[in-house]
């Protein structure tokens, strides 16, 4: 379990590293679009989902190199890769209500509790 651990942390490391270069080399907000956020997210979806169909297709990959990339990696990259990879997993068990209660749950409560810290803390 400590071996996980320090996998999960050193690929998050790397993730959050990678996270903040897209975002300073994309200048954060042009013109009030967060570009940097935009991009990361959708490359840490698309990234996730080609690690998943590789783990999924080639089973003899090390179950801590996928830990590595996709828990540790992706992780640290975008948490909404995770997210979106859930949610497909819903939609392809065909739990349709999960699903929608999932991805609206998550948007709504989660703008809701940014602004709720927000406005405590303000």
């Amino acid at each position: 379990m400590i071996k996980d651990i320090v996998i999960v942390g050193i690929g998050s490391g790397i993730g959050g590293i990678c996270r903040y270069l897209i975002s300073l080399f994309l200048c954060q907000a042009r013109n009030g679009f967060p570009w940097g956020t935009f991009t990361v997210n959708t490359a840490g979806c698309l990234l996730i989902g080609i690690l998943w169909g590789l783990t999924s297709r080639f089973h003899h990959l090390s179950p801590s190199f996928s830990l590595f990339l996709m828990v540790g990696f992706c992780g640290g990259f975008t948490t909404f890769s995770t997210f979106s990879k859930e949610g497909l997993t819903l939609l392809q068990a065909n739990n349709y209500i999960l699903f929608s209660l999932y991805v609206i749950g998550s948007l709504g409560l989660g703008i809701m509790a940014v602004a709720l810290g927000y406005f405590i803390t303000k």
